[in-house]
């Protein structure tokens, strides 16, 4: 049996169309999703040009439509948050409890971004008669997206909408896991954030959560500072677009700073000039972390690393996905967590062109798309 739906195609010409798709019936480790939101990111639009058809969206939530016989951690109507590093439980890194690095089924891992053949799940979704990839293994922008079960963590609250939910999947536990997962940040660590997009604001959120003081933003909108400051940033600093690596940015931090540095430097702009600017923000034996995966060539001062700074590159916040989302949803539920306050517009699946032009123009802190 086969369910068709509506979903976002990238074409892998650059563009996408809206069009219908097969979704098989779950195997036996399989979920079958009815998708109610999927968040929007930059990675969706760079799915784009992936060069082959892929069906889009790596951030959802929905309620469980039907299950393969050898599932047993949901059961059909239980609410779900959809997250695509899938560990599978045996490999090396999954046994160093480093499930987010999972060599068996990690679609960035195992050979880049989007879906990898050869590590990926089987063939169960259709397009024109032909097999087709999910990006990410899951394929969110769509009425229906057929994962494994280790790609669903039942969402145990009840009061979290949909589009809350969705983004969960990625810009929040890329953001607060870097905090809380890979830097350790301690409580009472001076935290610097550079750019206060999606990402940048869950860092800021992070940082608040481990108690962390200052917090001090970095963007050079100053709309999106006024955002830090409502998601938990103490102090704030409008950059210079003319600013060559933030020095200037960085002397201001150290004058806020008892003239060291801060402890902690968290990279969210995306803009790999900027790579390596956390850097001149820390004090020595500080760290510097760069979340927002540049992967461009770079030059970097090797005095900035003077003395004894670490720099971190972290996948996912450090994802273990059955121990972290409820975490998260926890901090939600507790009133700690801004999710819905990061939504600046939702959009039916119709509009998602609209939906990627927001993002470009920077209007949006997060787009989401909504499914009847």
């Amino acid at each position: 049996m086969s369910i068709q739906c509506h979903a976002a195609i990238a074409t892998g010409d650059g563009t996408f169309i809206i069009d219908q798709i097969e979704v098989q019936d779950p195997q036996a480790d399989e979920v079958l999703v009815k998708v109610k939101a999927s968040g929007i990111c930059h990675t969706d639009y760079d799915s784009l040009n992936w060069g082959k058809p892929v069906v889009m969206g790596h951030e959802g939530a929905g309620i469980v439509a039907k299950l393969g016989s050898a599932v047993s951690s949901v059961a059909e109507g239980d609410r779900v948050i959809l997250n695509w590093a899938t560990p599978c439980g045996e490999c090396f890194q999954c046994q160093k409890q480093n499930e987010h690095l999972c060599e068996q089924n990690s679609p960035v891992v195992a050979g880049g971004n989007g879906y990898t053949p050869g590590h990926a799940h089987r063939e169960g979704t259709r397009w024109q008669n032909q097999p087709i990839d999910r990006s990410f293994n899951l394929g969110t922008m769509a009425e229906y997206a057929l994962v494994k079960e280790s790609a669903i963590v039942k969402n145990p609250s009840e009061s979290m909408s949909f589009p809350a939910a969705s983004i969960i999947g990625c810009g929040v536990m890329t953001g607060v896991g870097s905090v809380l997962n890979s830097a350790r940040v301690p409580s009472g660590a001076s935290v610097v954030v550079l750019g206060s997009g999606g990402v940048g604001l869950n860092v800021i959120q992070g940082a608040k959560l481990s108690g962390a003081n200052p917090i001090i933003a970095i963007d050079i909108n100053e709309h999106r500072l006024k955002m830090a400051k409502q998601f938990g940033a103490t102090h704030t600093i409008q950059a210079n677009k003319g600013d060559q690596g933030l020095l200037q940015a960085a002397q201001k931090v150290k004058e806020m700073t008892q003239g060291r540095g801060a402890d902690y430097a968290f990279e969210c702009t995306a803009i790999p000039e900027l790579g390596a600017a956390p850097l001149a923000m820390v004090r020595n034996a500080g760290t510097a972390v760069q979340v927002s995966g540049i992967e461009q060539d770079i030059t970097i001062d090797m005095r900035l690393f003077e003395w004894d700074k670490l720099y971190l590159n972290p996948l996912y916040g450090g994802c273990q996905p059955l121990t972290d989302f409820p975490k998260l949803v926890d901090f939600y539920d507790k009133g700690e967590l801004m999710l819905e306050e990061l939504i600046t517009r939702t959009y039916p699946l119709d509009q998602l062109a609209l939906a990627f032009d927001d993002m470009l123009g920077g209007k949006n802190a997060k787009g989401v798309l909504v499914f009847d």
